[in-house]
């Protein structure tokens, strides 16, 4: 099965052509395009959701053709389409759905839509080269982390998910982002607080740990958020090495609460694989600290690779092959507040 996947739910304008042997356990790239609009927000801190919906208008036909041509797949070869319908911002989920059903109409292919956090989860299961990856095993406790989202799913088989905590505030990229905006380094937040923690010094500054002695599986990073602030309000001006401590404070916090939430879930699920996905989980640190502590539970860990954590169109058709679900084109609709539950 070939397919041909969109994805707009943010600021990436994203096509490709991933391809699945129905006798084989992973999903091939053929082609992974992708156009960002990051130059753009970089100026402004964050995304500008007007400016990402124009810039994906532009690129969204000439990121497709780019995807057909280094995927070498004609029309004619394609089985389907799969397309982001959310969440994410509006304009953005409209430009990609509405050439998406387009595009079905015109070629006469089925139309599967995809949530875009599933998607994160099955850019697992994606493969860039001929090598046979290593089976991921059921059941399985999955971490998606990124700039809106931060959650944690049990998932028994490719059928059947459940959402069993989640942020109830900041996800953990976004707290990333806007601590990297108190320390006045780039945007986003979280490749800029990674590397700059690199040179800071263990025990400088100590940040809390927020929700990680909960009952429950869910987050909350508002709390890390405001102790940072307060901290920069009291020391004024911040010299680089003061950066790089407060830098590497934030990081050991999120990533602590983050792995600690993840090992309870996998223990108490009894998983036998934990996956990674979104923005945050190209953080070598903490892919670092979850297969550690993997090894110890021996259970099986699973991270995309380092181009296939951000937002792309491979793991959505990824989900789509595994969850081939084909629905009329009228049903399309873009739902900005499509969630797990």
């Amino acid at each position: 099965m070939k397919i041909l996947s969109i994805e707009t739910s943010c600021d990436e304008t994203a096509a490709a052509i991933v391809s699945k042997d129905p006798r084989e356990n992973f999903v091939k790239v053929l082609s992974n395009v992708i156009a960002s609009s990051l130059s753009y927000h970089s100026k402004t801190g964050g995304i500008v959701p007007e400016v990402a919906a124009r810039e994906q208008l532009k690129y969204i036909i000439p990121v497709i053709k780019k995807a057909m041509e280094d995927g070498k797949c004609e029309t004619k070869n394609l089985d389907a389409i799969a397309v982001t319908v959310g969440p994410g911002l509006i304009g953005s989920l409209l430009v990609g759905i509405e050439t998406a059903k387009t595009l079905a109409y015109l070629w006469k292919k089925p139309i599967v839509p995809v949530n875009h956090l599933l998607g994160h989860i099955y850019a697992n299961w994606l493969t860039t080269n001929n090598k046979r990856p290593a089976t991921i095993l059921f059941p399985a406790i999955a971490l998606i982390v990124s700039g809106g989202h931060t959650d944690l799913v049990l998932l028994k088989n490719h059928k059947e998910f459940k959402w069993i905590g989640g942020t109830l505030d900041d996800a953990a990229g976004e707290a990333f982002d806007k601590i990297g905006r108190l320390l006045n380094l780039s945007y986003p937040g979280g490749p800029a607080i990674e590397k700059a923690s690199i040179r800071g010094m263990e025990g400088r500054f100590t940040f809390p740990r927020p929700m990680i002695g909960s009952k429950d599986f869910n987050f909350s990073f508002s709390g890390l958020k405001a102790a940072v602030a307060r901290e920069v309000i009291k020391l004024k001006k911040l010299d680089k090495q003061q950066v790089a401590d407060i830098s590497k404070a934030t990081q050991n916090s999120i990533i602590e609460v983050l792995v600690r939430k993840t090992l309870k879930a996998a223990k108490k699920y009894d998983v036998k694989s934990i996956l990674l996905g979104g923005g945050v989980a190209s953080n070598e640190k903490l892919k670092k600290e979850l297969l550690v502590n993997c090894l110890k539970l021996r259970v099986k860990f699973f991270a995309p690779a380092k181009n296939l954590c951000t937002d792309n169109a491979a793991m959505i058709g990824a989900y789509a092959a595994f969850n081939y679900k084909p629905i009329p084109l009228k049903n399309i609709t873009a739902d900005p507040q499509l969630y797990l539950v």
